[in-house]
């Protein structure tokens, strides 16, 4: 069996992982990170999204082996020293979720949009979560969570990924 060694939240694991185990399930099964739901198992629904270098990734949709050498946050990884990451607070403060289960990928891919629009409209933040499916709250409220999240995180533009390169060279300087 491949051996693979992966950050996940600021850990470093080494795996023996069959070729074909999904990353979602190396990080729900083997690693206890179950604050990755698994959704549809096929890429359709967001809920298993993760940040895999940085970038969103659906981890239903990664083989653990892919994953070899790489970065990978969870939504547990993102609050810091006991403080819920902007996107979280945003989405607790908006009353952004319903069920809860799609909040994860939510919270992973909207960060993740932030990344590359960080003042997104509310046509942006739409588009840039469309592989996210929630059948709760018709989005209207995770739009202005995301909007708020992205107003807040100007303001304090060290609240970002954590784990993130950026991150990692602001915190050598």
């Amino acid at each position: 069996m491949p051996r693979i060694t992966v950050s996940v939240d600021g850990v470093t694991y080494e795996e023996e992982v069959e070729p074909r185990l999904l990353l979602v399930h190396l990080l729900r099964d083997r690693l206890g990170k179950t604050g990755t739901p698994v959704g549809c198992d096929t890429g359709n629904c967001g809920a298993c999204t993760v940040t895999l270098d940085g970038r969103s990734a659906k981890s239903c949709s990664v083989l653990a082996v892919q994953a070899d050498g790489s970065e990978v946050v969870t939504v547990e990884g993102l609050a810091r020293d006991g403080r819920w990451h902007p996107m979280q607070e945003a989405f607790h403060a908006e009353h952004a979720l319903q069920c809860g289960y799609c909040t994860p990928g939510m919270l992973m891919a909207a960060i993740d949009l932030l990344r590359d629009d960080p003042d997104p409209s509310e046509e942006a933040v739409r588009r840039g979560l469309e592989g996210n499916l929630c059948r709760c709250t018709g989005y209207t409220n995770i739009v202005r969570a995301v909007r708020r999240a992205a107003a807040e995180m100007s303001r304090a533009p060290h609240e970002r990924m954590p784990g993130a390169a950026e991150d990692r060279e602001a915190a050598a300087s």
